[in-house]
This record gives structure tokens, C-alpha cells and sequence, in this order.
């Protein structure tokens, strides 16, 4: 294991019932670094994420965070060490308001200087800072995904995991989502990224592993992967 890997992830196979739905899967995450794993529909990408968050339980081999073994570890005592899952779908708390929302985000730290971090999140996406008030059932898909990673930063993530932040959204959202991602990047939180849009993945990150049919068929470079002719068979499952 590497002694600047913040995620080392080793042999891990995940489960639906009797289904094996990631198979052997071994990589790890550097301090600082952003990681994409592009690939077709039904590869595994998210189902990998919820193996390492811990939000899928029936999950064999090792994931390590920061050098200890997160087995056994509840979804919420990983996010209370800063390992932090924003899931497909966004998932927000429609019958609160966007700021109630965010403050969720801080549901496993103590009370103190809550308010600024509030602040803070909201100055991301000044859309939101306009809709502060407003309940999160209102706000559009863009604006909700705004909100899923406003009220992750409050987490104060040390690994910070993205799961297709894109889906469904207008070329401008997506935009403002990746401008904050890469701002992210910038103060050095170290992020894995699940995206259906290879070409907006490998744009923002470091490193790329493609997943097919639960297994890394391919690690590169991002850079590389971008100037490969090669990419769309490897995204499509070719």
C-alpha cells in the first residue's frame, strides 16, 4: 500500500443477493487525487461506490481509508471520519428547506462553527444562496445536485465520492457542478468520480479506471485515455 493513499481497495466483490455485481476489483485513491470510473450502464460503477461507503453490506475483501480497514464500520461513522458519498438521484430532504438540508450534512460533528460552514457551502452555488429558504422539493435537478454537494462539503470531506453528478442536466449546470468540482480539487480534497460522460470524467481528473461488467478492465492516465482512439470501446464494453 501505497504510504500517500488515502483509499486502497483490494479483491472486493460485491453482492445483490447471489449476484455478484463487482467482481475482484483492486485500485487505490492518492491523497489529493481524482479518480474517474467511466464505463457502460450495469458495469458496477455505482454499486462500487455503496460497497466502499458502506451502503452495501453483502461486500467481500478489503477497503482501507487512511490505513485502517473500514469492516464493520457503519455508513455514518465513515462519514464522521470524512469519507463522504454523494449518491445518484441526489437524494436530498424535499419537505425541508436548502438550508436545513445542508446543515444535515454536519449531522456527525459536533455544533460548533456549523454557521459559517452554512455560509460557506452555500457560497458554492449562489443559486442556492438565493433559494436558501426555499424547500429542496422545489428546486430543479440541477439545483438539487447543487445541493447534494453543498451539503457534502459540510461533511468536511477527506474523500469526497461523486456519483454521476451530470445525469440528466443542461450543458450550463453541468458547468457550475464541474466548476465547484474542480475548486474542490484545487484545496486538495481527493474525490472519486462515477460518470456516464467519459469525456466530462476524464476532463476532470487525474486517473481513470474503466469498469465493465463489474470488473476494471483498464487503468490509465486520464490525459492519455482522452487522446485514446480507443475510448469509446472501452466506455461501451467493447
Amino acid at each position: 500500500m501505497s504510504d500517500e493513499a488515502v483509499l486502497v481497495v483490494d479483491k472486493l466483490c460485491a453482492y445483490y443477493g447471489n449476484l455478484c455485481a463487482v467482481r475482484d476489483v483492486s485500485f487505490e485513491v492518492a491523497k489529493g487525487e481524482t479518480v474517474c470510473v467511466i464505463g457502460p450502464n450495469g458495469a458496477g460503477k455505482t454499486t462500487l461506490l455503496k460497497a466502499i461507503s458502506g451502503t452495501l453490506t453483502k461486500v467481500t475483501g478489503v477497503v482501507r481509508y487512511q490505513g485502517d480497514s473500514l469492516a464493520g464500520i457503519a455508513p455514518e461513522k465513515r462519514v464522521g471520519r470524512g469519507l463522504v458519498h454523494v449518491p445518484e438521484g441526489r437524494q436530498v430532504f424535499t419537505s425541508m428547506t436548502v438550508e436545513e438540508n445542508i446543515e444535515m450534512g454536519a449531522y456527525s460533528r459536533s455544533a460548533g462553527h456549523l454557521s459559517a460552514d452554512v455560509e460557506n457551502a452555500l457560497k458554492l452555488f449562489p443559486r442556492l444562496m438565493e433559494r436558501r429558504k426555499q424547500l429542496a422539493g422545489t428546486l430543479s435537478g440541477g439545483e438539487q445536485q447543487m445541493l447534494a454537494m453543498a451539503r457534502a462539503v459540510m461533511g468536511r470531506p477527506q474523500l469526497l465520492m461523486l456519483d454521476e453528478p451530470s445525469m440528466g442536466l443542461a450543458p450550463l449546470v453541468v458547468a457550475e457542478i464541474y466548476k465547484q468540482v474542480q475548486a474542490l480539487r484545487e484545496q486538495g480534497v481527493t474525490i472519486l468520480l462515477v460518470e456516464q460522460n467519459a469525456k466530462i470524467a476524464l476532463k476532470n481528473s487525474d486517473r481513470a479506471l474503466v469498469i465493465g461488467s463489474g470488473e476494471i478492465r483498464h487503468q490509465a492516465n486520464s490525459a492519455d485515455l482522452l487522446k485514446d482512439g480507443s475510448i469509446a470501446g472501452l466506455v461501451l464494453g467493447h
